[in-house]
């Protein structure tokens, strides 16, 4: 979304428009729902932090300042609310697969190789960001997924941009050793059977 439409939507938003509100949650539903179960690995939860994180966000609405995008404003309000619900699950971010949508066969049939492929690769990587301990999943989704910049990474984690650079080198590595570890499972499977 352009900068001049996002201060449109604040606008409208801050005058408590609830269509705006409406739209504010169509645009930014699946990335919040998508950082929320990067987080806490569970679609029940990720869903309730989806909602409290949208229900923060109406109600603080008034102290946005603009200093940063709304998008960035959001991703912050989102990943403290993840955070809060690991805290009152007395849970840490388990290293558990996230479950992935079925797609149906017919969809499938329509797919070319090469679409199945890629979709395939994103769904390892995803597998694999899974099992990074701490925030390194998150920092790499946010970097590559979302396409969120140094600076708005380190303005939803409350970091230093030096600190986001810091861990997304270490990501990348951990990222390769537990791709590497999983494609050698995966071929000694393939042998196996």
């Amino acid at each position: 979304m352009g900068h001049h439409s996002d201060q449109h939507l604040i606008k409208r938003l801050k005058e408590g428009d609830k269509q705006a509100f409406i739209t504010f949650i169509g645009q930014y539903k699946h990335m919040v729902y998508t950082l929320a179960l990067r987080i806490v690995k569970n679609e029940e939860d990720a869903e309730e932090v989806s909602q409290d994180a949208f229900l923060k966000a109406y109600q603080s609405i008034g102290t946005f300042k603009g200093d940063a995008k709304l998008s960035t404003w959001l991703y912050r309000i989102a990943y403290h609310r993840s955070l809060d619900c690991l805290k009152k699950n007395k849970r840490k971010p388990s290293t558990t697969q996230l479950q992935y949508e079925e797609v149906t066969n017919i969809q499938i049939a329509e797919m070319t190789w090469d679409h199945m492929e890629r979709m395939e690769r994103k769904q390892i990587i995803q597998r694999a960001l899974g099992e990074l301990p701490g925030d390194d999943g998150v920092i790499l989704s946010l970097f590559y997924f979302e396409s969120l910049s140094l600076k708005e990474i380190s303005e939803v984690l409350n970091i230093s941009v030096n600190s986001v650079k810091v861990r997304l080198h270490r990501g990348r590595k951990r990222l390769a050793s537990v791709l590497e570890k999983m494609m050698d499972k995966e071929t000694i499977s393939i042998y196996e059977s």
